[in-house]
């Protein structure tokens, strides 16, 4: 009773006038899907155009989300992380102005102790210390540029030279030896931070390359999602890892978002050996979120597919994970992706040009779903054994 009826659903979704069965109308007639940035049908999506072209992980793997006012840690940590995630510009132009401005601030301090002293009074400049026989707090001290050069070369322990601090002023010693532990704390932060940025993997993500566009390809009979995953650098990533997860729009933007996990398989190497381009492959069956989708559904579908790579680096031996999303204008359907390794007879290598990672060619595959794909199988057979 339920195939009757899938007939008839299916008969009146392709207008079929000839006596020809649905299964001869799908198996003859096949095609490619082409997705556009258009607009959904329903009145909702004209009210809210805007909310469409928004993600949740843009294609570079940043994340899309804002969560709040919710952080929590201290000053030192927020300042910390933010310097490891800046750009390098950023980075320095912050170490440049800590630096100068630890600089000027002891200097001011110096120049304040040694003017309360009577250190700066022209009988008591260097010149003429040893006819006034005066003691001064720092040595060859004239004013705020002889301080300033003093603070740094406390900070830097580049000896003293002739100015030298004496005993005269407690106060000096004081502000000195406080000088010497904050400058100690601001070298273990920058050290610190300079070894993060260039040992966090997020640099390492950037050479791992994904197809900008998914496929949904025949494949050994069943329908596919496939999309490639390549990786530019020589240094090998081990324990290669693919995950992928939908995530499904409601009718409402208002409404809980749902994440279902996909099942995956990785083509074209083993996990642990990741030796050129691979291609992630979901296979959509009745487990698959996408069972009941078509290529018609994607015109006014509503959903995101992340896609996460994890490994990791052989030299380091740090985890990396990259990150990009696949939307419904993302998804090709009726392609398959082109070669990319192939024999160079003039070196005796193999080689993988990148430029074709995101390069497919068309084939025929039905535009129907895979729900209704195995039903028309199904049909089809029992049409085969009954005759």
């Amino acid at each position: 009773m339920n195939e009757k009826q899938d007939l008839i659903s299916l008969n009146e979704q392709f207008d079929d006038t000839d006596s020809n069965s649905v299964t001869e109308a799908i198996f003859l007639e096949p095609g490619v899907y082409y997705p556009k940035n258009r607009p959904l049908h329903s009145q909702k999506s004209r009210t809210r155009p805007t909310k469409q072209t928004k993600r949740f992980v843009f294609k570079n793997g940043d994340f899309n989300i804002d969560k709040g006012n919710t952080n929590h840690q201290g000053f030192f940590s927020r300042w910390f992380v933010t310097m490891v995630e800046a750009r390098w510009r950023w980075t320095l132009v912050h170490f440049f102005l800590a630096f100068t401005g630890d600089w000027l601030f002891f200097g001011f301090i110096y120049w304040v102790i040694a003017l309360a002293h009577g250190d700066l009074i022209e009988d008591h400049l260097p010149p003429n210390q040893n006819q006034s026989n005066w003691t001064p707090c720092v040595e060859n001290i004239y004013g705020f540029t002889s301080t300033f050069l003093f603070s740094v070369e406390v900070h830097t322990t580049v000896a003293y030279g002739k100015r030298a601090i004496t005993l005269e002023c407690p106060q000096t010693i004081t502000a000195m030896c406080f000088q010497c532990m904050v400058c100690s704390i601001f070298q273990a932060f920058m050290v610190g931070i300079l070894f993060a940025k260039l040992t966090r993997p997020k640099g390492r993500t950037q050479t791992i390359l994904f197809s900008r566009q998914a496929v949904v390809t025949l494949r050994d009979g069943k329908l596919c999602m496939i999309f490639r995953v390549g990786d530019m650098r020589k240094s090998r990533i081990l324990n290669i890892k693919a995950s992928v997860f939908v995530l499904k729009l409601g009718d409402d933007y208002d409404e809980n978002y749902e994440q279902t996990e996909m099942q995956v398989e990785l083509d074209g190497c083993e996990t642990t050996f990741f030796l050129w381009p691979v291609s992630v492959i979901h296979v959509i069956d009745e487990k698959s979120p996408l069972y009941s989708i078509s290529a018609a559904d994607l015109l006014v579908g509503k959903f995101e597919i992340l896609a996460v790579f994890e490994g990791v680096i052989e030299s380091t031996g740090q985890q990396v994970q990259a990150r990009t999303s696949y939307t419904e204008c993302d998804i090709l359907w009726g392609h398959r992706f082109i070669q990319m390794v192939k024999p160079d007879t003039k070196s005796n290598m193999y080689d993988v040009d990148f430029s074709k990672l995101c390069e497919t060619e068309r084939i025929d595959t039905p535009l129907c779903s895979a729900s209704e794909y195995k039903s028309m199988l199904s049909l089809f057979d029992l049409n085969t054994y009954t005759t």
